[in-house]
């Protein structure tokens, strides 16, 4: 069974709330007959130049609000066109695009979760760009050659710790498990998050099946399991907890920014990175815009706004300030063709351990 189907398992859970969310960050959900038939191409838009072409483009975006808003907005500005947009997790929208199977809307998702985008290429759903500008530029690891995803910003999941409650923080994954941080560990749902889903198969692909003893050694030591990434997170900014494994570091440098007392730590023997690829689905009805919003990703103006929001630029010849970037960074060398296959099986086992 492929990986985008074993997915929806998981995601079908999160309809019913999912479902009573609004459709779209930037305006009201469609209903009756615009939410059947979605508006046709109006004409081609340019995010190089200064053409206002016009139309529109759904967008459903993972990742963080004011950078997906000053990407939006970059957008419109370049284009005319007006984009609808759905923020959620990785597992929100998934879910959403499992629920609207039968009348496809969106026009180009943006995950947080690799194996996610492979998963959709896998079964048919993207529709290849490889002519996108900048295209070259881009980390090759993290995007496909045939141009049906492009990797346009990455986070590395870390140890993030509150300054006020650790002042010797872990330097190691294991060190989690000891008797000192007992009950004060949390970790993201690999359910919810794409990001955990990918460190922890990341993980295991290094690691092999005794991989497994690092989750049943932090369970044994009351590492709670978390919700979402900012779920994890906030009771550490409070000092309810005091670290979280496998966060997401750009919410721990922008939090730091803003004067939480939070900082990371990348352990020694390696992390995962985990890639946001964005992809034009092959249901688009709004290709050409679609196109245009790649092209945008992949600008010099949009990749500062990556780098400006903490995130790791997904083109090699950006770096961001206030953060590591991705070359003082010890990564694992991940195999991302297990974790595409074996994803939702280990995200059910994890939940087993962590229940």
């Amino acid at each position: 069974m492929s990986q985008w189907k074993l997915r929806k398992k998981s995601a079908v859970l999160l309809l019913a709330s999912v479902m009573s969310l609004s459709l779209f960050g930037c305006g009201n959900a469609p209903s009756g007959d615009s939410a059947a038939k979605p508006a046709q191409d109006t004409g081609k838009a340019s995010a190089s130049g200064s053409t206002q072409a016009g139309g529109k483009l759904v967008l459903y975006s993972a990742g963080p609000q004011k950078l997906a808003d000053n990407i939006v907005s970059g957008f419109e500005a370049k284009t005319g066109v007006k984009v609808e947009m759905f923020q959620g997790t990785t597992g929100k929208i998934l879910a959403r695009m499992e629920a609207e199977k039968s009348n496809p809307v969106a026009d180009v998702v943006i995950l947080a979760s690799l194996p996610s985008a492979q998963a959709l290429k896998a079964d048919g759903l993207t529709l290849p760009y490889p002519e996108a500008a900048n295209a070259d530029k881009l980390n090759k690891d993290w995007s496909d050659a045939e141009g049906n995803y492009f990797s346009t910003s990455a986070s590395a999941l870390g140890i993030v710790y509150n300054t006020n409650l650790v002042s010797a923080p872990p330097q190691s994954w294991a060190d989690l498990g000891l008797p000192e941080w007992k009950d004060a560990v949390n970790i993201p749902d690999p359910t919810l998050s794409g990001s955990a889903l990918d460190f922890i198969t990341g993980y295991l692909s290094v690691k092999g099946e005794t991989g497994w003893k690092l989750f049943e050694d932090y369970k044994a030591n009351g590492t709670a399991m978390a919700g979402a990434n900012q779920e994890a997170l906030d009771p550490v900014i409070t000092g309810a907890k005091s670290l979280v494994a496998a966060g997401v570091d750009y919410m721990a440098y922008s939090a730091k920014a803003k004067g939480e007392p939070l900082d990371i730590v990348y352990p020694e023997e390696g992390t995962v990175v985990s890639p946001r690829p964005a992809a034009i689905l092959k249901s688009s009805p709004n290709v050409d815009n679609a196109k245009a919003f790649i092209d945008y990703l992949l600008s010099d103006e949009a990749q500062k706004l990556v780098a400006d929001a903490y995130l790791i630029p997904g083109r090699e010849d950006v770096e961001a300030e206030g953060r590591t970037n991705l070359k003082d960074i010890p990564v694992f060398k991940v195999d991302w063709a297990w974790m595409n296959e074996h994803g939702d099986e280990t995200a059910a086992r994890f939940s087993e351990v962590f229940k």
